[in-house]
């Protein structure tokens, strides 16, 4: 009897297990993707500030989940050219990949982070560099804030890739460039911390990341502007098993359909040129030759549309300053930027979001300028309105009046 007992008991045991595992509902998928980071090793930091930031990177990575069939990362420099510390394939633990990057030696020279933000996006989709289709990819830039050449163009097109941007400011960056190079939204995406600081916000950093690398099971958008989104899925097909019919109607309007077939081997597409504030339905119908796939459905609303900063007012121009104001829109917030006409040095006023004026001192009297009134939005695009004013010559610059003509007698009055 003794036998059967004991199996009766682990028969027992086992079905309580798996009744117990059911009630817990499935586990969640380990997380999984490329994770690069974008270090500035240029002169504008200093060694100090390199090491600090070394050290945080290397924390940051150290518990994280590396490996092959999980998370892989790699370290790109920013200097006069780009360059790679190690690939994504070359280490398999959080504790080579912290090495590794506490062995980083700091290149100076200029901060060229376009350049490097270029130079990445080739890294994060090459299979060269170790990179793996169909996973997320996440970047982190951990910058000082200043820039040699233009961040803003390279890094849009990262975002419009589907890559996760974070963005660390160790304090001297500009607030409102940042917040529209960072992923939407700014404030889960965007740290701005002192160098010495830099560990407070590594647990809450690590988790976003990790968040942003798990699996998705099911259609969904990202990057939703006021004109398109961007489209990802799990892999459902393989390129020869199949292809994918993807649908795009405005609820409103079912009628006004918009159809594109892609390969069995594609994760994502992106929309554009899309109407603003609007309601649209997504299907993604997988025609599999092997089995049947279950089509997935989304719904999606565009954001409202960004539109510029309208009717600028020139008001209290003196010698030296004036005051420019203008309707507000829904911007992240505004930068304004003033020039002689005749060419000259421009000077530019950051405005946060909420102010819509804002005074330029510092002018030269009797002076035509142009203003113009820049707004960033959160889709990383901005739009712009300008209008000329001209100081008036200050009474010191002002050549003194001839004396009125002698009255009767030859006496002046």
């Amino acid at each position: 009897m003794l036998p059967w007992t004991a199996l009766s008991l682990a028969l027992s045991l086992a079905l309580a297990w798996a009744r117990s595992g059911a009630e817990r509902g499935p586990q969640a998928a380990a997380p999984q993707g490329d994770l690069l980071f974008l270090l500035d090793s240029s002169a504008s930091v200093t060694h100090y500030e390199f090491s600090r930031v070394r050290e945080f990177l290397g924390q940051l990575a150290a518990p994280l989940p590396l490996g092959p069939g999980a998370v892989r990362a790699s370290l790109v420099h920013v200097s006069s050219r780009p360059h790679s510390e190690f690939p994504f394939d070359q280490h398999s633990s959080g504790a080579a990949v912290q090495d590794a990057i506490l062995a980083a030696a700091q290149l100076m020279g200029n901060t060229n982070t376009g350049l490097a933000l270029a130079y990445a996006k080739e890294q994060l989709f090459a299979e060269a560099a170790g990179a793996r289709p169909g996973v997320p990819k996440v970047l982190v830039w951990v910058t000082d804030g200043g820039s040699s050449d233009p961040v803003g163009p390279p890094m849009q097109e990262l975002k419009d890739q589907g890559v996760t941007v974070f963005i660390v400011s160790t304090g001297r960056g500009n607030r409102l460039e940042l917040s529209a190079a960072a992923s939407a939204p700014a404030e889960k995406h965007l740290h701005f911390v002192d160098v010495d600081d830099l560990p407070i916000i590594a647990p809450e950093l690590r988790g976003s990341i990790l968040d942003a690398m798990q699996p998705q099971q099911q259609l969904h958008a990202s990057e939703v502007t006021s004109s398109g989104f961007r489209l990802a899925w799990p892999p459902l097909l393989t390129a020869d098993s199949g292809y994918y019919v993807l649908e795009l109607a405005p609820s409103a309007e079912p009628a006004a359909a918009r159809r594109q077939q892609l390969p069995g081997n594609a994760t994502g597409w992106a929309w554009a040129g899309l109407d603003p504030d609007t309601d649209y339905h997504v299907a993604l119908v997988p025609e599999s030759n092997l089995h049947p796939v279950k089509p997935q459905h989304l719904r999606v609303r565009t954001l409202p549309e960004e539109a510029g900063p309208q009717r600028i007012v020139i008001s209290h121009v003196r010698p030296h300053s004036l005051r420019v104001s203008w309707a507000p829109a829904d911007a992240l917030g505004y930068h304004v930027q003033v020039g002689p006409l005749r060419g000259g040095a421009a000077q530019r006023v950051e405005v946060p979001a909420g102010r819509n004026s804002t005074a330029l001192q510092g002018l030269a009297p009797g002076t035509a300028y142009l203003v113009t009134v820049t707004a960033a939005f959160r889709s990383g695009r901005e739009r712009a309105l300008s209008a000329k004013a001209c100081t008036p010559d200050s009474e010191r610059s002002r050549a003194p009046r001839p004396p009125p003509p002698p009255g009767p007698g030859g006496r002046g009055p």
